[in-house]
């Protein structure tokens, strides 16, 4: 099982590079709209938040000598598996206003539609959910735990900041 969770760490990774080269795109052309990002101080921490917890998801269990349970492990697969789903709806509902940056594009509405109808920031759902699956596939339950509580930190000013982001748009149309 382990070789198993490694595909799954090597495709969770993969999946985070394609989703930075669509916000990519989506940022370029949120600009060459009139778009501008704000809140940026906060980014660079989020990325090295994101990063160290996909490493530590794979060294945990190395150094640990964590082992697969699978009455904790087949379930957190499952969960990690619906995190993924969440998130690409998130994303294709937002199409073009989807971004890991907070960019304001003035002129366009806030999306209302697909997961954002039931919550207001669906995605962090999926992060928050899968920031404890993903780990407890192999009982990484340190870096579940501190993931969990760095996450929380950052998502209280990202929320805000998200939130701010929105009433100007909202001001602005």
């Amino acid at each position: 099982m382990v070789a198993v969770f490694f595909i799954i760490m090597g495709l969770t990774a993969l999946e985070r590079l394609y989703e930075l080269s669509v916000a990519n795109s989506n940022r370029k052309w949120s600009i060459l709209q009139g778009g501008f990002e704000t809140g940026q101080s906060h980014y660079p921490f989020m990325v090295i938040l994101h990063t160290g917890f996909l490493f530590a998801c794979v060294v945990e269990p190395l150094l640990m000598k964590r082992e697969f349970i699978p009455w904790l492990g087949y379930p957190m697969i499952c969960l990690a598996i619906a995190c993924q789903g969440l998130r690409w709806w998130c994303i294709t509902t937002l199409g073009k206003q989807w971004n890991t940056r907070v960019i304001i594009v003035p002129g366009l509405n806030r999306i209302n539609k697909g997961p954002y109808q039931f919550v207001p920031h669906p995605n962090y759902i999926a992060v928050a959910i899968e920031g404890l699956a993903l780990p407890l596939i192999m009982t990484a339950y340190w870096t579940a735990l501190g993931f969990t509580l760095l996450n929380a930190v950052l998502m209280v000013l990202r929320i805000r900041t998200e939130n701010d982001a929105l009433n100007r748009l909202k001001s602005m149309t």
